[in-house]
C-alpha cells in the first residue's frame, strides 16, 4: 500500500470521503479494478516514484496521474508489508479467481468426489484470499498456516457439502420450489462456508492480538514531518485481541455481504431464463449464460460489500483492553488495519 513508502509526507487516504459509505464504495471499486492486474512490474515502479516523490515534496499537489499511481499501488500492495500480493489472490482479481472455480462447481454431472474436488479447491482459493489480505502484525509460522488451512478447509467443505446434501431428501416440496432450492443451496453453503473459512484461517489474530496506533492530529503529523519521519514510523501501541475480533468479524459479514446477492440473483435469473423456448432449444448455453449472471453480479456488489466497514478502522481506545484506556491519538481513537 501507498503508506509503506518512503517519504515524511503522508498521501491522503483517498480521493473520496471515506467516512461515508458511499465514498468506501468508490475507492473500493477502484482498488477491485481488474484492469490493475494488466500493469507489469514497470508500471508499477513507475507508480511507487511517483508517489515517493510527492511524499519527498518533489511533487506539491495531488493530480490525476498521482491518484491513479495510488490506485495502482494500493490494490498491488498489501498495507502492512509493503510486499506485492500474489496476483490471484489480490482484490482486483477476486472475481476472475473465483469465476474459475465456480464454472468447475457448475459442471454437470459432477458426482460426490468432483463435488467434494471443487469444494475443496474453492476453500483453499478462500484460505489464500483469507490470508493474503489479512493483518500482518501477527506472522504466522509455516505449522500455524498448514493447521489453519486444514482446519478452514475440513470445516468448510463439511458445511457446504452437508447442505448440499439437504436439497435432494426434501421430497415433500413441490417440483419447482426444490428446483429453486436446488440452484440456491450450493451458493448458500459457499456462503456459509467462506465466512467460516475468515474465522478459521484468521482465527490466530484473534488468539494473539492485533497492533492498534494512535490517530493522529494534524499538529502530530506536522511533528512528524519536521522530524523528518512519515506515519509509517509511529510505534504500535500494542497488540489487541479485541481489535482483532473485530477485524476478523467485519470481514467475515462483508464476505456473506458479497456472497448474498450471488447466491440469489444469478439462479432465480437463470430459472426464468430456462424457461423460455429459447434456452429449452438451445440448453447448451445454460452453463455459460450462469456464468456470464455470475460474472456481472460479482463484479457489481464486489465494491458494495467490501465498503461495508472502513479498511483502517477506528475505535475509542477505552473501548479495547484495559492496557490501552486514556492511549488513545485524536478525539481518543485508534486505527487498526481489519484486513479486506
Amino acid at each position: 500500500m501507498s503508506a509503506s513508502l518512503p517519504g515524511a509526507r503522508a498521501l491522503p487516504d483517498s480521493q473520496y470521503d471515506l467516512s461515508t459509505y458511499w465514498g468506501r464504495v468508490r475507492h473500493t471499486a477502484g482498488l477491485t479494478d481488474p484492469r490493475t492486474l494488466l500493469v507489469g512490474n514497470a508500471g508499477l515502479e513507475q507508480a511507487k516514484q511517483l508517489l515517493v516523490s510527492y511524499k519527498q515534496g518533489q511533487i506539491k499537489s495531488m493530480t490525476p496521474e498521482l491518484w491513479q499511481a495510488k490506485k495502482l499501488v494500493d490494490s498491488t500492495l498489501h498495507p502492512d508489508t509493503g510486499e506485492k500480493v500474489f496476483l490471484p489472490f489480490r482484490m482486483s482479481c477476486f472475481v476472475l479467481s473465483n469465476l474459475v472455480v465456480t464454472a468447475g462447481m457448475l459442471t454437470p454431472g459432477l458426482g460426490n468426489r468432483g463435488t467434494i474436488a471443487w469444494q475443496v479447491a474453492n476453500q483453499s482459493l478462500n484460505v489464500a484470499i483469507n490470508y493474503s489480505n489479512a493483518n500482518k502484525s501477527s506472522p504466522l509460522s509455516w505449522s500455524k498456516i498448514a493447521q489453519s488451512y486444514f482446519l478452514a478447509v475440513g470445516a468448510s467443505c463439511g458445511v457446504a457439502v452437508g447442505l448440499n446434501s439437504v436439497v435432494p431428501r426434501l421430497k415433500s416440496l413441490a417440483p419447482s420450489t426444490r428446483l429453486i432450492l436446488s440452484r440456491l443451496v450450493p451458493f448458500a453453503a459457499v456462503a456459509s462456508a467462506g465466512a467460516l473459512n475468515v474465522f478459521l484461517m484468521r482465527g490466530e489474530e484473534m488468539r494473539t492480538g492485533i497492533d492498534v496506533y494512535p490517530v493522529l492530529s494534524t499538529a502530530d503529523k506536522a511533528k512528524l514531518v519536521a522530524e523528518g519521519k512519515g506515519e509509517g514510523d509511529v510505534e504500535s501501541l500494542g497488540k489487541s485481541k479485541k481489535a482483532a475480533t473485530i477485524a476478523v468479524a467485519e470481514t467475515a459479514v462483508s464476505r456473506v455481504l458479497n456472497s448474498s446477492p450471488i447466491m440469489v440473483i444469478p439462479p432465480l435469473v437463470l430459472v426464468r431464463l430456462q424457461a423460455t423456448q429459447w434456452l429449452k432449444r438451445h440448453p447448451r448455453y445454460t452453463t455459460p449464460i450462469n456464468l456470464g449472471l455470475i460474472l456481472v453480479t460479482s463484479y457489481a456488489v464486489l465494491p458494495l460489500a467490501l465498503a461495508a466497514f472502513p479498511q483502517m478502522q477506528k475505535i475509542e481506545a477505552d473501548k479495547l483492553e484495559g492496557e490501552f484506556k486514556g492511549r488513545g491519538g485524536q478525539d481518543g481513537l485508534v486505527v487498526f488495519n481489519r484486513g479486506i
